[in-house]
């Protein structure tokens, strides 16, 4: 099922949490951040909104790393429903796409619970002192490949975040599967 999340917060600050990684190390995620900003990504191995656009999710995280902009991944999704989801199977997604940031996992959901994440992809963008700026999409994209010339929304964001600290008024919210919450994590 399709979701979208709801509009940038501006300011809100980000919370870090310390995740295992893909790697089979732990990783902070405020540690991800870069000078000038980071990105912290809601996604998950087997939703058709990511596999449409996580080459450009890997294109667009080695540009912004130019800019002095980290950025980390979560998968938050229960992995007992959707097996596809699971840890293991994310060491062999982050392989086949070359992930060039730590993919981490949120088994207990806390941490997607914490930031409000409802899809994935779920972007937000965070300046240098961690407050957020940008909650949109990638880009135009959905369940498909879109043109290769379309607005790189998060992108051009996240070089404005960099520049000058700030994000653009006008946002367009990520569309996306929805979370799949363990029935625990929705009590």
């Amino acid at each position: 099922m399709a979701a979208t999340p709801p509009v940038c917060e501006f300011g809100w600050p980000a919370v870090d949490a310390r995740l295992p990684g893909v790697d089979g190390l732990t990783h902070s995620i405020f540690d991800q951040a870069g000078p000038k900003g980071l990105v912290v990504a809601f996604i998950c191995n087997h939703c058709p909104y990511v596999k449409a656009v996580i080459a450009r999710i890997v294109r667009d995280a080695i540009g912004l790393r130019a800019h002095g902009v980290g950025f980390v991944a979560i998968n938050t999704n229960d992995a007992d429903t959707y097996p596809q989801d699971s840890f293991e199977n994310m060491k062999r997604f982050a392989s086949q796409n070359a992930l060039p940031f730590p993919y981490l996992y949120d088994e207990d959901q806390s941490i997607a619970k914490a930031y409000g994440a409802v899809c994935t992809p779920d972007f937000f963008g965070f300046s240098k002192d961690m407050t957020l700026q940008y909650r949109g999409r990638l880009d135009a994209s959905r369940k498909e490949i879109g043109p290769t010339d379309l607005r790189r929304d998060l992108y051009e964001a996240m070089v404005m975040v960099a520049l000058f600290g700030k994000g653009p008024s006008e946002q367009q919210p990520s569309i996306g599967c929805s979370i799949k919450w363990k029935m625990s994590a929705q009590e």
